[in-house]
C-alpha cells in the first residue's frame, strides 16, 4: 500500500509551510490587522494541485501568526481559517475540471473566510472596533477591507502561480 506522505509531499509541504511563514513574516508591519498586506495568501491556491498544500498552509500560517498582534486567537481561530479555505479549495479542485470556473471558485474560500472569521477575532475577541461606533459596523467594516485585500492577493498574484502551476503539472 503506498504512503500518502511520501519523501516528495513532505518536503512539498515543509517548503509551501515555511514560504507561507517566511513571506508573512517578511511583511510583518502590515501583514495583521483589518487591512492585510499578505502575499503569502496568493499560496492558498495551491490545494487544486497538491493536497499536501491543505496542512502546510496551516502550519505556516499558525508559524506566521506567532507574531501576531491578536496572539493567541490569531494562531488557532485566525489559522483555522486558512484550513478551512484550503480544505474547501482541494475539494472544489477535485470536482471541478473546467477553467475558468475552477480557479474562480477555489480562490473565492480564502477571501470567504478571512472576511468572515477574522473581523471576528479582531472585533469581538479583541475588542478593537478601530474608531467604529458599534462592533457591528467594525465587523463589516473589516470584512469588506479584508476581503479586498484578500482578493489581491488570491487573485492577483495567485492567478499567474495557479496558471504557472497548471502549465507544469
Amino acid at each position: 500500500m503506498k504512503s500518502f506522505f511520501t519523501t516528495k509531499r513532505l518536503c512539498r509541504a515543509g517548503v509551501i509551510a515555511a514560504l507561507y511563514a517566511a513571506l508573512t513574516y517578511a511583511f510583518a508591519p502590515f501583514a495583521f490587522g483589518p487591512l492585510q498586506f499578505r502575499p503569502a495568501e496568493a499560496l492558498c491556491i495551491l490545494p487544486v494541485f497538491f493536497p499536501e498544500a491543505v496542512p502546510a498552509l496551516y502550519i505556516g500560517c499558525m508559524l506566521s501568526n506567532l507574531t501576531s498582534p491578536f496572539f493567541i486567537y490569531d494562531v488557532f481561530i485566525g489559522s483555522l481559517a486558512t484550513l478551512l479555505a484550503a480544505i474547501s479549495s482541494y475539494m472544489v479542485g477535485r470536482l471541478l475540471k473546467k477553467e475558468p470556473l475552477r480557479f474562480i471558485l477555489c480562490g473565492i474560500f480564502p477571501v470567504l473566510f478571512n472576511a468572515l472569521i477574522i473581523p471576528f477575532v479582531i472585533v469581538f475577541l479583541c475588542g478593537n472596533n478601530g474608531n467604529y461606533q458599534s462592533v457591528w459596523t467594525a465587523y463589516f467594516a473589516f470584512a469588506v477591507t479584508l476581503a479586498i485585500t484578500e482578493s489581491v492577493w488570491v487573485y492577483g498574484l495567485g492567478t499567474p502561480l495557479y496558471f504557472s502551476i497548471k502549465k507544469l503539472t
